[in-house]
C-alpha cells in the first residue's frame, strides 16, 4: 500500500460510515429478536463504537486535504510602537 491519499481518505471515511450504519441495523435487529437482558448491555458496546466510526468516517470522507482553511496560519500582528 502506498502513501494516504485524499481519494483513498475518502473511501476509508465511507467505509468506516457504511460499517457504522451496519452495526446500528445489526443492533436494531437483534433488540427485536433478542430479550432485553442482551440488547441493553450489548447497546452500551455497539452504539459508542458506532457513533466513533461514524464520526471518523465523516471526518475522513469530508477532509479537504487540497486547501485547508486553516492553513497557512494568520500571521502575527505587528506590535504598535505608539503604545
Amino acid at each position: 500500500m502506498g502513501p494516504m491519499t485524499q481519494q483513498r481518505s475518502r473511501i476509508l471515511g465511507r467505509v468506516l460510515m457504511a460499517a457504522g450504519v451496519v452495526k446500528i441495523a445489526w443492533w436494531l435487529r437483534g433488540l427485536v429478536r433478542w430479550p432485553l437482558v442482551v440488547s441493553i448491555p450489548l447497546a452500551l458496546i455497539t452504539l459508542p463504537v458506532a457513533a466513533l466510526a461514524l464520526w471518523t468516517g465523516y471526518t475522513l470522507a469530508t477532509m479537504d486535504w487540497d486547501d485547508p482553511a486553516d492553513y497557512p496560519p494568520p500571521a502575527p500582528a505587528a506590535e504598535d510602537p505608539a503604545l
